[in-house]
């Protein structure tokens, strides 16, 4: 194999001349990104190609052999072991080979390309009351290639068990760039026509069927001894009578033999009914030894966790956010299904008697709620990335996060794994599919220093001698990878290790089908991520005051578990959900901003014009501090870059233009009339083309300075305030008919307010990382309103209350920042919490859309303007769940425009389309941008959104329903 660097060139050259078009992408901004996984490990490699056909990957594999580059086969990227990076050409399947090709209702099966997502293939099956089995809790982004690659399996693998018992068929490209097809009976050229194809695999099945007739005694003494034994190649598929099953035989190579570019998938029924059990123990032991127990009921799911992971969840998402849980320090979910509703629910009932006489549980519950059921799963769906980094703001590793054992021994192995974790020194955060015996645990390893590095290999050879004592298996699920292969000679008796060798040495002669995973393993301490010889010198202007390494350990965070790149709704990450392109996903950002810091494949530091490309289409919407399982705040992060990249230097237009709003509307207010009279013709346009702002956007109107006095006069009550009302700079100098409603509704909820004039949180200046004038404009705001007051501080813009509600403390950094902040409410806030009891609004209609503004998502937890809504009598919210796509000066860039449109397709539009003129709606939408948004999308419909204030408003004419 040469060096993939000297290759590369005519490699590039060649990919163009045999596949014109082929997407080749081979700059730091994608090496970078594509160096990770959500493993250990770090791997940059030379290119990365995105076929859009099989023949594509053809193309790609006979120019790789020629130039003797590796290959590695990528899905979503979210392997945990280190399968899916490489050296030399990664070939990402997810962007564009991720079509569902058939879906056969009758025959119950599904042909899919190897980059479909999981759910999207759930989705288009469930109309037939259909499903794919295997669920592994990355469903919302893993492919069916990645599944395949690893022969993954998931929560409900107790029924399902893993992807090989659910392949039909595999599409392939060998590694001389021959198309086959391997199925139940073997192996078959794709191309019946093409001689020399079949000849090539005719060769190639005659080889493997010779070599398992070579080691029959331990195939089959050695492999399928338990459910979950996924490491080293499944050979035993391939014995007589099992009925040489090369599609079985080749899930689980992980890349190694053959690329996947299809399969024939078969499909199981939806249960018509199912319920889940909650059950709660002093310790995952003791969860463990009821295991046996509740799997004689034939549940779909036995499900673990520690209480570190529920701990997590709650510091991050709100104390709220994990109910249902009896008291406890472990947990195990048992979901039971059914044809019947009520006999499920019987079931579960009369379970949970059983095992409430065993004696083990602290307590237990059957949750009936689909809603209570959702939250729940969702915390055992995010273990991987709320294990990443807990509470204490401590890391921890994966490694040995997969190992499994039968069911039986369960309990034995976690009490004596548990042993070796203290007799190293370790912690360990403990989850996983105790049904089935998989055990995943994250670790706090050393990774970063030799001593570390050198202990943890003694960690695990001692763990894999200890699981397979106990009879279990290296990996239950997430494959060997770079992770364990090394390992594998403590499992496999050396006779069995050099079949894995032959095996793959048929399939792939010389060694390029990703080279370092099960056959000739790289060191499982070799290219680690946290092995960085030198990091970046980082003096930020952020403290970053929960990461231990400041920005550096902040950056960090991100795993890799690749939650962001979900595309089936929710907020994070709206500019991937839009561009569907890696670099633009919370990970990829976060990924390129680790290479920074090391020096990597980024070698212009704050400089980078790689970092700075990605980070242009964030939204800063900051939804991913809150929706990322590990808290990646890239907002944050992005405001520091662009701080630090144009230090000294001229900024885009529109930092200034955008960025100082709250000081030029203030010029405006004094003259709104000829102000507003003057944009709106040509001299508007001129001046947002010179300002670098969009001309396809009306510019909002500024309001008159007198305005606001007028609003707040019909406020005033004249009671002592008991509150204090922040007027921020979008509500002084766009809608102060808001800051009005706000005190009028505080009022009549019991909290007369005093309203704070002339002050600004710095939002505009952090979101174009300005920071320097941020801070000064900051710590004035602190000193006015640090002044001994300690009453609540109510901000009806979100996103203002957000700032000041988390990034003033954070780039301050001191005591009167914190306490500045302790008081700062949003208006759903301070009306949940401080309204006066048994206050109620005026009469509210009955359908309500809502767009939530994601600044107040992310930061004031528990505190939901759709909650609040139900319960002051709202009967319909329906929520634009997302970004409204304008995102504070965002959207306003003329470069932004078409993404920010992009943005509001994925939920507000199709809300805004939704609504029927013949149904009285009412729109709702705190934030100035979201409102703004509305206003432009809707047109000349005559749709307006409302601030909640309005909404409530005591002195308004409530509609029965206005849009």
């Amino acid at each position: 194999m040469t060096d993939p660097a000297t290759a590369l060139e005519p490699l590039v050259a060649r990919l163009a001349e045999s596949a014109p078009g082929l997407r080749v992408e081979t700059g730091p901004g994608s090496t970078g990104v594509y160096a990770y996984d959500a493993s250990n490990y770090r791997v940059p490699p030379r290119a990365v190609v995105f076929p859009r056909s099989a023949d594509d990957v053809v193309a790609v594999l006979r120019a790789c052999r020629e130039a003797h580059v590796p290959v590695t086969a990528r899905g979503g990227g979210t392997s945990m072991a280190g399968n899916a990076v490489g050296p030399g050409v990664v070939l990402d399947f997810s962007r564009y080979m991720n079509r569902i090709l058939d879906i056969d209702p009758v025959a119950r099966t599904a042909r899919v390309e190897a980059g479909v997502i999981l759910d999207a293939l759930r989705d288009a099956t469930a109309p037939h009351a259909l499903t794919f089995g295997p669920d592994p809790s990355s469903h919302s982004r893993c492919t069916l290639g990645g599944m395949i690659g690893n022969d993954a399996c998931g929560n409900r693998s107790v029924r399902h068990g893993r992807t090989s018992s659910h392949i039909e068929a595999l599409e392939i490209v060998t590694a001389d760039g021959v198309r086959a097809v391997a199925d139940r009976t073997g192996l078959r050229a794709a191309d019946p026509d093409d001689m020399d194809a079949v000849e090539r695999v005719t060769r190639l099945e005659g080889d493997v069927r010779r070599l398992i007739e070579a080691n029959l005694a331990p195939i089959r003494t050695e492999l399928g001894r338990i459910p979950r034994q996924v490491s080293g190649y499944q050979l035993h598929h391939l014995l007589p009578e099992h009925g040489f099953d090369m599609a079985r035989a080749l899930v689980g190579t992980e890349g190694s033999c053959a690329v996947v570019t299809a399969a024939t998938v078969r499909l199981v029924a939806t249960a018509q009914a199912s319920t889940l059990l909650t059950l709660g123990y002093d310790d995952v032991v003791d969860a463990a030894e009821d295991v046996p127990e509740i799997l004689r009921w034939n549940p779909t799911a036995v499900e673990g966790m520690d209480e570190a992971i529920v701990a997590t969840m709650r510091a991050r998402r709100g104390p709220d956010s994990v109910t249902g849980l009896p008291d406890g320090r472990a947990w195990l979910y048992g979901e039971l299904d059914g044809d019947d509703q009520g006999a499920v629910d019987a079931r579960a009932a009369e379970l949970l008697d059983v095992l409430k006489a065993r004696g083990r549980m602290t307590g237990g519950r059957v949750v009936h709620s689909p809603a209570e059921r959702r939250s729940l799963w969702r915390v055992r769906e995010d273990g991987a990335g709320l294990a990443a980094r807990l509470v204490d703001g401590g890391e921890s590793w994966p490694g040995w996060e997969d190992s499994a054992v039968a069911p039986e021994h369960l309990a034995a192995y976690l009490r004596d794994f548990r042993k070796l974790l203290a007799a190293h020194g370790l912690t360990g955060v403990l989850y996983g599919h105790f049904g089935a015996g998989c055990v995943h645990v994250r670790i706090d390893f050393d990774l970063a220093t030799d001593t570390g590095r050198a202990a943890t290999r003694r960690f695990l050879a001692e763990a894999a001698a200890l699981v397979v004592e106990h009879g279990g298996t290296l990996s239950g699920e997430h494959g060997d990878g770079r992770a364990r292969g090394e390992l594998l000679e403590v499992m496999y008796s050396h006779r069995l290790i050099r079949a894995f060798a032959a095996f793959k040495e048929i399939f792939d002669p010389e060694g390029l089908l990703n080279p370092g995973v099960i056959v000739a393993p790289a060191r499982l301490d070799s290219h680690l991520a946290l092995h960085t010889p030198e990091l970046l010198p980082v003096d930020t202007l952020f403290t970053f005051p929960h990461d231990q390494d400041g920005f550096a350990g902040a950056v960090r965070r991100c795993v890799g578990v690749g939650r962001c790149r979900s595309d089936a709704g929710g907020v994070m990450c709206p500019s991937y959900r839009a561009t569907g392109e890696e670099n633009d996903s919370t990970r990829g950002r976060a990924r390129l901003l680790q290479e920074m810091v090391r020096g990597g494949t980024v070698q212009d530091g704050w400089r980078s014009t790689e970092v700075k490309d990605a980070l242009d289409l964030c939204l800063s919407c900051k939804a991913c501090s809150s929706d990322c399982p590990v808290g990646v705040d890239m907002a944050t992060y992005k405001a520091e870059f662009l701080h630090q990249h144009y230090k000294g230097r001229l900024r885009p237009r529109s930092h200034y233009s955008l960025g100082w709003l709250p000081l030029t509307s203030t010029l405006a207010g004094y003259a709104a009339r000829p102000v507003n009279a003057l944009l709106r013709g040509p001299v508007g346009k001129l001046l947002a083309r010179l300002g670098g702002v969009t001309i396809k956007r009306r510019i909002p109107a500024f309001a008159s300075r007198y305005a606001l006095r007028r609003a707040l006069r019909t406020a005033s009550t004249g009671e002592p305030a008991k509150a204090l009302l922040f007027v921020d700079s979008f509500t002084r100098a766009f809608r102060p008919e808001v800051a009005g409603a706000t005190g009028r509704v505080l009022a009549d909820a019991g909290l007369p307010c005093t309203a704070e004039e002339g002050l600004c949180c710095g939002l505009t200046w952090v979101s174009t990382g300005q920071l320097s004038l941020a801070r000064r404009i900051m710590a004035r705001t602190v000193a006015r309103l640090d002044n001994g007051d300690d009453r609540p501080i109510v901000v009806a813009e979100p996103s203002c209350a957000a700032a000041l509600k988390r990034d003033v403390p954070e780039l301050l950094g001191t005591d009167a920042a914190q306490r500045v902040a302790a008081r700062v409410h949003t208006l759903t806030g301070a009306l949940t919490d401080l309204a006066a009891p048994g206050w109620t609004p005026p009469e509210l209609p009955d359908n309500v859309v809502l767009q939530t503004h994601c600044h107040e998502y992310a930061t004031f937890k528990g505190h939901h303007p759709r909650d609040l809504l139900g319960r002051l009598g709202v009967r319909n919210v329906d929520e634009a769940e997302g970004c409204c796509g304008l995102a504070g000066n965002f959207g306003f860039e003329a470069q932004h425009y078409d993404t920010s449109m992009a943005v509001a397709d994925l939920a507000l539009k199709p809300r805004l389309d939704d609504i029927d003129q013949d149904t009285p709606t009412v729109v709702v939408a705190d934030g100035f941008s979201c409102a703004t948004q509305i206003d432009h999308l809707a047109g000349d419909r005559g749709i307006r959104a409302l601030h909640l204030a309005e909404l409530l408003d005591p002195a308004a004419d409530q509609p029965g329903g206005t849009s």
